[in-house]
């Protein structure tokens, strides 16, 4: 498909999506409705049910994966589409309704200060609400990467962002396929190169039809490990794509 002359600014909007025949259409719809101007490419990242027949009858640009990566590895494959294709800007989005795509233009226009705008849960809008174990976890990571990275980001696990053309060339490098690395990795490396990061408190809701793919239990013990991976990453040396030799 043939993209927009690059003086345009031209977005394109990214929906990984496992199983998410569901909800997926109207995820689409109103992401159009926020943007009409972006493309709209949906990661089926090894979905077994209809998801990516519904997409592309939605009038998403489809790419399917051969088997499950998780969301990092399909953030990675859409950064990397956007990369070849010369897009400006990209957002990404959850299939599963959580994330209203209303807020999108509000996040787009934050990449004129910043490179990675990160639409917050806990900010003060919504409400939104998690807790016990998977919750401190939450807490303790944004604090420590609101210290690592200089600013307040009260949701560094959000999956509801936008990324400038910098951020673009350089996550389709090196985002991790690993489970909240897509997250929390991607803030460590985009800081490491020297990139802004800013965020925007937004409204979430709960998901909106299918099963999620990791259970609270999964989810909490995740974060645990998460915590450990980030310290490791933060401590790291940059490597070459955060140093710009590439």
């Amino acid at each position: 498909m043939a993209t927009r002359d690059s003086a345009h600014r031209a977005v394109l909007v990214i929906i990984p999506a496992l199983n998410e025949a569901q909800t997926i259409a109207t995820v689409i719809e109103q992401t159009r409705a926020a943007l009409p101007d972006a493309d709209v490419l949906v990661i089926n990242d090894g979905s077994i049910d209809q998801t990516a027949e519904v997409a592309s009858a939605a009038g998403a640009i489809v790419t399917t994966l051969p088997f499950n990566l998780g969301v990092g590895g399909a953030l990675r494959t859409g950064l990397r589409y956007a990369r070849e294709h010369g897009y400006h800007a990209c957002a990404q989005i959850d299939a599963d309704g959580q994330h209203d795509p209303a807020h999108l233009p509000e996040l787009c226009a934050k990449l004129d200060d910043a490179d990675l705008v990160i639409g917050a849960r806990f900010a003060g809008v919504g409400s939104y609400t998690t807790a016990g174990p998977r919750r401190w976890a939450m807490v303790l990571l944004s604090r420590t990467l609101s210290a690592y990275v200089g600013t307040t980001l009260t949701d560094t696990t959000s999956g509801f962002r936008v990324f400038s053309r910098r951020a673009i060339r350089l996550l389709s490098h090196t985002m991790p396929a690993e489970y909240l690395g897509d997250t929390l990795d991607a803030i460590v490396s985009i800081h490491k190169a020297g990139l802004r990061i800013t965020q925007v408190p937004v409204e979430m809701y709960a998901r909106q039809g299918g099963t999620p793919s990791a259970t609270a239990f999964k989810s909490a013990i995740y974060l645990g490990r998460a915590i450990i991976a980030c310290s490791l990453a933060m401590s790291r040396q940059p490597n070459a794509f955060e140093r710009g030799d590439y």
